[in-house]
């Protein structure tokens, strides 16, 4: 089984297999926990992204976690909140799907999450949080590598909410 918990922390500091940026469509780099990402792990990093030819929003790729304790990172491009008219939740639902894809494919156990869209994008936190779970749940019904993913949350008040819907969550987890 495949244990999902809440954690309140600095997601760059995470020794897990992969931890998942939330991007914008360059890969280059940007503010929030995508300037954070590119700045612990180097200049490796963005060499490599400039390499890759950007993303789309809703997708996920694929690089090393260069300098930092995670060995991978993928970086998911999640979308712009305007009135969730726009298909917003299917494209943050791609994130999470296309990064768990990812992991599977190359046999990771563990992944940890940010809270994608949430920051500058606007994505209304617990509409995301409720997406992020739910997309997760989903995927690990069918048997993965994955033993863990965690999701990595910025305050005390945004951890408390994704271990509400974890614990609604319980016997999917384990």
């Amino acid at each position: 089984m495949t244990k999902l918990r809440a954690y309140q922390g600095d997601i760059t500091k995470l020794a897990v297999d992969a931890i998942v940026n939330a991007a914008n469509r360059s890969l280059l780099g940007g503010g929030g926990v995508d300037g954070a990402i590119h700045r612990g792990a180097g200049p490796g990093l963005v060499a490599e992204c400039r390499s890759l030819g950007g993303c789309a929003t809703g997708d996920a790729k694929i690089t090393a976690g260069y300098n930092l304790p995670a060995k991978f990172v993928i970086h998911a491009v999640g979308p712009v909140w305007h009135d969730g008219s726009r298909g917003e939740a299917d494209l943050l639902a791609g994130c999470y799907q296309r990064s768990l894809e990812l992991a599977a494919e190359r046999k990771l156990t563990s992944i940890a999450f940010p809270s994608i869209s949430t920051g500058a994008y606007g994505f209304p936190f617990r509409n995301a949080a409720e997406i992020a779970v739910s997309t997760v749940n989903t995927f690990i019904q069918t048997p993965t590598s994955l033993s863990e993913v965690i999701f990595c949350c910025f305050s005390a008040g945004d951890q408390r909410i994704y271990e509400e819907l974890l614990a609604g969550n319980r016997s999917a987890t384990g």
